[in-house]
Formats: C-alpha cells, sequence, structure tokens
C-alpha cells in the first residue's frame, strides 16, 4: 500500500499550510501528491507551482475534468508538466456531471462513457508522437470536418513537444459499474471516490470485467487503484463523525440532480438505500442541518477510518487488503505522520 497527498479543493483560496504538507509528506516517503478541481481553482496549475519544490512525489490530478479542456489541450498541459517534472505526471481524468458540465463548462453531458473512451483514444495519439493526429468520433473530430460547420481548412498535426514519456499514465474517475470496467479496460488506473471495503467484491468484479475485454491497457496485478480515505483520529468518535457529516450530506444531498447523483448511488449501494433518500429530501429542501444530522454513523465508519488510534489500526488491514493501492489522505502533520507511521513502517 501506497500513500498519497490530497490537496483538496480550494475554497476561497489555497488551503492553508499545503506547502508545509507537501514538504512533510515527500519526507516521510509519501508516493505521490494531487490536486482537485471543480467549478473554481483548476488542477494543473497547483501541481506545477507546488510541484516544484518537490523532487519525488508523483504529481496527479484528481480529477482533470474531460469538459473542460479538449484533448489536446490537456495533452498539450500534461506532456509538459511532464517535462518540467522529470516524468513524475499521472493524469486523472472523469467525466464529472451534468450539473458542473452542462452549467459550468457549458458542454453536454449525454452518454459520458463514449465521450471518455474517445477522449482517452486522442490522449493516446498525441502523446505517442508516432504518426499526425486523427479522429473522427462521435464527440471529438480531428481535423474539424467542413460538412459539421468547420471551414475545411485543419490539417492533421502532429505536437512539436517530444513527449518525455510516450506512456503517461491515465486514470480514470468512476463510481459506477460500467465505468468502472471502463477503466480496467482502456485506462492505467482507477479513482474511485466514497470507497468502502464492504463494496470491495463488488468493485472487483467490475474491474474484471474491464481486464477481460479484448484489446485491455493492463493486467490485474499492473493497474493502480488510488481513492482518497478520510481519517479522523479522536476520542470521541461522534465528534470524528460530525466532522465528515458535513461533505457526507452534500454529495449525497446536493452534489448533482436527483436521479442524477452518481455519489449517492455509490453509498446507497452499501445498503443505505433509505438514509441516502432522506438524506437528500432534506438537503434539496434546504434543511442541510437536518440532513447532516440523518447520516449515520455506520455510514461514516463503513466510509472512512474514524476513531481512537487504537480503533483505526485494528481496522486499517481492512483497507489494505482491498483492491486499493494507493490510500490518499489529507489533513494536517500530525496525522501524515500518524498514518506514514500505520501504513509505511
Amino acid at each position: 500500500m501506497k500513500l498519497g497527498l490530497g490537496t483538496g479543493y480550494w475554497s476561497a483560496g489555497p488551503p492553508p499550510g499545503v506547502e508545509q504538507q507537501i514538504e512533510l509528506a515527500e519526507r516521510l516517503g509519501f508516493d505521490s501528491m494531487w490536486a482537485a478541481e471543480a467549478y473554481g481553482s483548476d488542477c494543473l496549475t497547483p501541481l506545477a507551482w507546488w510541484g516544484a519544490k518537490t523532487q519525488r512525489l508523483r504529481l496527479g490530478t484528481s480529477i482533470a475534468q474531460i469538459s473542460a479542456r479538449t484533448p489536446a489541450a490537456l495533452a498539450m498541459a500534461a506532456m509538459t508538466l511532464d517535462h518540467l517534472s522529470g516524468g513524475r505526471v499521472i493524469l486523472g481524468i472523469g467525466a464529472s456531471g451534468p450539473q458542473v458540465v452542462e452549467g459550468w463548462y457549458g458542454q453536454p453531458y449525454p452518454r459520458p462513457l463514449e465521450r471518455t473512451r474517445e477522449y482517452v483514444a486522442i490522449l493516446r495519439q498525441i502523446f505517442a508522437r508516432e504518426e499526425r493526429v486523427t479522429f473522427q468520433g462521435k464527440h471529438y473530430q480531428l481535423p474539424y470536418p467542413a460538412e459539421a460547420g468547420g471551414l475545411g481548412l485543419g490539417k492533421p498535426l502532429k505536437s512539436t513537444l517530444h513527449p518525455r514519456r510516450t506512456d503517461i499514465p491515465v486514470y480514470l474517475a468512476a463510481e459506477g459499474p460500467k465505468n468502472v470496467a471502463l477503466a480496467a479496460e482502456i485506462a492505467d488506473g482507477w479513482l474511485p471516490m466514497w470507497f468502502s471495503p464492504k463494496m470491495d467484491k463488488w468493485y472487483r468484479d467490475a474491474l474484471a470485467e474491464g481486464f477481460s475485454r479484448p484489446g485491455a491497457r493492463r493486467r490485474p496485478e499492473e493497474f493502480e487503484v488510488a481513492c482518497m480515505v478520510p481519517i479522523m483520529v479522536s476520542d470521541d468518535i461522534e465528534a470524528a463523525a460530525n466532522f465528515l457529516r458535513p461533505m457526507l450530506a452534500l454529495y449525497v444531498g446536493g452534489m448533482g440532480a436527483r436521479g442524477a447523483n452518481f455519489h449517492y448511488d455509490a453509498i446507497a449501494r452499501l445498503g443505505y438505500e433509505a438514509e441516502c433518500q432522506r438524506i437528500q429530501d432534506l438537503y434539496l429542501s434546504g434543511e442541510k442541518q437536518a440532513a447532516m444530522a440523518a447520516i449515520p454513523l455506520q455510514m461514516v465508519q463503513d466510509l472512512a477510518l474514524i476513531g481512537p488510534l487504537a480503533k483505526i489500526k485494528e481496522e486499517l488491514p481492512l483497507w489494505t487488503n482491498t483492491v486499493l493501492t494507493t490510500m490518499l489522505v489529507s489533513g494536517p502533520p500530525q496525522l501524515l505522520e500518524t498514518v506514514a507511521e500505520l501504513v509505511l513502517a
């Protein structure tokens, strides 16, 4: 099991103390650091800025949203950062959800798996730099065709930049079974969210479906799975759960529309269908405090390591024996030191 540092989403500005956390993570033997984006800070600029002060940490995007950039634009950024960092980039990508894609980026959301497949195929072409890039899919066309409204003057091009690596690893963010299988088929790794050891077999089966497909890119033993694991050390378990309940309420209740919330679905699959329905109803009706209070303690414990240190030590093997290969954690220096001692010792 490896460790990665999650720098999280920004609110009004950069997370306080993050540069000190990055320095400590590298010193403690963490494998990677990750930056996120939604509809505020982007995930590439922080990796370049903070990554310049590191020597060894791999630099991961979690996630670069495919609707935010054309495949060529993201490939250019990844290849540029890969050169500057000495070949340390992990390109985590994902389709996000319809609220963000259509509301923020002004792009259509339907058929996200199909769009993702095309997007990754173009990235691979650009990274390989074997020939001028051409692609005629349902969602992306290179060059853009005149019959679709272009001038008809575009021509196939090949990157002027020679990639440091022609196989920059691409990880796919996914929660549903079809998308998880797609990650195993076309990607080098998978970025789950709201993972629980209770769902390990369910996820292994979805991954196995992708690995079994003709032309699958990786064997299971070569495939990486990196997931944020909330960890809160406290003698007061309820207080630790209360720290995580606001985030859970947001993702279950408000991070997506009713009937189109993939986080809701992932947590409901743990056996919390009724609880998720109640949380969402309360949240969408404006009763956010009640939505938080409706989150049972066991739900939090299924999705996070919380409580006294002895309890976390006892439960840790449940996580390290799953399909996960990297635990992404975030928190103050004392927590990072504790987690490194538990996992990397």
